[in-house]
């Protein structure tokens, strides 16, 4: 719904929500509050299921369109590009409903509230969820999330699309193992600037219809029963107008984990009494009782259902058809060329090229007859698509991309080379029991692609994965198994080596930094990742994605992962070099900057305008990312921060001069007691293609431009 234009429309649902909740009995009304929503016939209201699915495509219902991870969306640093693939996410959504209500088909991931965008910050490249998240910086976090969030839940004066949900609400990255117990202990400088501004942002410049608590509890409360996070912060001071549910079974942890309550009434109550209006779970019946026993006002019950069935309301689930557009969407758009196509180009566009020495690449596929393939991830679907994840009809492997780009004129041998994480392929094998044939696909090949990493049975969510790494964390940032030892068997054998790394966080890559010829991050690239990694390897694309986030030179040098506090984590806050540091990603053209100057002098009140040239110094059409980094020139203070960013395309010697334009709020910092101010003082801001520190300009040949504002 148009932002400035639904308070009517806002009120007109609200009033419609309280006449039906006046009719419901105590126990209907509880019934509502369940995940699982039973139909209430006497009130023609259907059966609904709150639970579904959206984080890169509609999820676990059948056919959909997968598109990459959220980590290498977010690698595109292109906020216009996630909301074009959110509005393709709710399009099949709303055509997957169609079809589902024509079968009265209310089962689990079948409803129109999508639990996504997750707006957690990747503060620990340990945590297996990270994949799901935009990255580590909360200002990139923000501007993706939000767009994502427009794109799933559209623009209509009337409707929403589909219902976002930003979770989880708040503090929650890890470990997995212990999230049903752990306190996230934090300060209420880095809660405000760290771990809330996406949350902040989604509420109030997304509108998000729904927020989804946490496990952990956030300095000593339960997130989905803190009155702190859900009420203070979340309600009375961001404005806050949709609806809360609990993360899936968190409730119980309240007893069974936090054991801040004794019993189940005690739980539902505090999570009720304190701002969730909905379980994912089963706990929530014990509501009848907490209501009867005077634990919870029936007129809070009686709120919480108003917030459901106004989400309801928004998406016209209620109305009759023909009042709403979205009920025209056909089922024939799912899994369309046109999805195929977005879905390729955001691969691409994902791709982050880490290392290029002697310009390997691009490859000549005219001047190859023999390429090698090696490695766990070369022919593994698994490694393209992360976790939540739908079904799509075909999945393009590295593997095949290259096998279909080059064509029949070059031969392709194929090696798995070894397990993703075991010593074996077989269990009636020996060690290392394709070393040999990675020696012969070596040797035959004019060079050599290992296709290396992880997949989400390696990293992802506590209960999810299914090896030894069962609580979906990373022990360390190495290469499991004997992937390096592929790797190291690929280089002795003299021919150019290309790591392709397929993985949804950082990892510990310094001696394939220094030994192999170039190195490319596809992240989880999605059912068509292997064509788009293959385009980018032979040069029918120009790869253009940033890093999200850091890359470490070691595990050691991390934090402990327990540890909430910012010190010593992401770009923001690190003081080691970093191996890639976040927004570093190479192109196969160059770039420069030039001309940085002041068009607007500094405003307390509407910040600063400056202008930049950008010129394409090379040779092919590319698409640079503009960054925009802002520091505080006083003691205590973040490292240079990301407040600004934009994509732009140039052909080979083109230029264009930028205007940027950085609010007052790119200068604001929070104090240790979480005020937001503008102090007095110098400023720098640096204008570039990365950040500015000492590595990224050794990797890139080029430091940003930087201008020195005071206020």
């Amino acid at each position: 719904m148009e932002l400035n234009q639904n308070q009517e429309k806002l009120k007109e649902y609200r009033k419609r929500a309280k006449e039906l909740v006046a009719q419901m009995t105590l126990e209907e009304k509880v019934g509502q509050t369940l995940y699982q929503a039973p139909a209430i016939p006497r009130l023609g209201i259907k059966a609904y299921n709150w639970w579904n699915e959206a984080l890169h495509g509609v999820a676990r219902a059948g056919t959909a369109t997968v598109f990459p991870q959220a980590i290498g969306m977010a690698a595109t640093f292109d906020e216009d590009l996630l909301e074009q693939v959110g509005d393709a996410v709710s399009t099949e959504a709303r055509a997957k409903f169609n079809m589902q209500q024509k079968a009265d088909d209310t089962d689990i991931y079948k409803g129109l509230t999508f639990w996504a965008p997750n707006v957690n910050i990747f503060r620990d490249p340990r945590w297996g969820r990270g994949h799901e998240t935009f990255g580590e910086d909360p200002y990139l976090t923000s501007r993706l999330g939000v767009r994502y969030v427009m794109g799933l839940q559209g623009h209509d004066e009337d409707y929403l699309k589909a219902a976002a949900c930003a979770k989880h609400f708040a503090v929650h990255s890890g470990p997995e193992s212990v999230r049903h117990e752990f306190n996230a202990e934090v300060s209420e400088q880095d809660l405000r600037e760290t771990y809330l501004p996406a949350f902040k942002a989604c509420v109030q410049e997304g509108k998000v219809e729904a927020v989804m608590g946490a496990y952990n509890r956030t300095n000593g409360a339960p997130c989905c029963g803190n009155s702190y996070l859900l009420q203070d912060i979340l309600r009375k001071e961001w404005g806050f107008e949709g609806h809360v549910t609990s993360d899936c079974w968190a409730i119980k942890d309240f007893h069974e984990g936090h054991l801040v309550t004794s019993t189940p009434v005690e739980s539902v109550s505090m999570a009720m009494n304190n701002g969730c209006d909905l379980n994912c779970g089963n706990l929530f019946h014990f509501l009848t009782q907490a209501v009867e026993n005077g634990m919870v006002d029936e007129k809070r019950l009686n709120e919480a259902v108003e917030n459901l069935f106004m989400a309801r309301m928004k998406l016209g689930v209620l109305d009759k058809k023909e009042e709403n557009p979205f009920d025209k969407i056909p089922y024939t758009v799912v899994d369309s060329e046109e999805m195929r196509k977005l879905n390729r180009e955001v691969a691409r566009r994902s791709v982050v090229l880490l290392k290029n020495e002697n310009h390997i690449l691009p490859l000549d596929k005219k001047k190859l007859h023999t390429i090698g393939v090696i490695g766990p991830n070369a022919d593994s679907r698994k490694a393209l698509v992360g976790n939540y994840e739908g079904t799509s009809s075909r999945y393009i492997t590295v593997l095949e991309g290259i096998e279909d780009y080059v064509g029949e004129n070059v031969r392709v041998l194929y090696s798995e080379g070894c397990h993703l994480y075991r010593d074996r392929t077989s269990n009636l094998a020996m060690e290392h029991d394709r070393d040999s044939e990675v020696r012969a696909v070596c040797e035959a090949s004019d060079v050599v692609i290992a296709v290396v990493g992880l997949d989400a049975t390696l990293e992802g969510e506590e209960g999810d994965t299914g090896n030894e790494y069962g609580s979906g964390d990373k022990p360390n940032l190495n290469l499991p198994g004997l992937q390096p030892d592929i790797i190291r068997i690929a280089k002795e054998s003299g021919k150019p080596v290309i790591v392709v790394l397929l993985a949804g966080s950082a990892m510990a890559l310094s001696w394939e930094d220094e030994h192999v010829d170039a190195i490319l991050d596809g992240f989880y690239p999605g059912a068509q990742g292997g064509a788009a990694i293959a385009e980018i390897l032979f040069g029918g694309a120009n790869p253009e994605g940033k890093l999200p986030i850091t890359f470490y030179q070691t595990t050691e040098e991390l934090p402990e992962f327990t540890d909430y506090a910012m010190k010593g984590r992401t770009y923001r806050y690190m003081e080691n070099e970093a191996l890639y540091p976040f927004g570093y990603g190479l192109s196969y053209t160059t770039y420069a900057y030039g001309n940085l100057e002041c068009v607007k002098p500094f405003d307390a009140q509407d910040g600063i305008t400056l202008q930049v040239t950008v010129t394409n110094t090379g040779d092919r059409e590319g698409t640079e990312t503009l960054q925009v980094y802002v520091k505080a020139k006083r003691e205590g203070t973040p490292n240079p921060q990301l407040k600004y960013v934009k994509k732009i395309t140039l052909k080979p010697g083109e230029s264009v001069t930028e205007e940027i334009h950085l609010s007052p709020e790119a200068f604001m910092l929070y104090d240790e007691k979480g005020n937001f101010t503008l102090e007095k003082g110098a400023y720098d801001i640096f204008v570039g293609g990365c950040q500015p520190d000492a590595r990224s300009a050794a990797l890139t040949g080029n430091a940003p431009q930087k201008l020195t504002v005071t206020y």
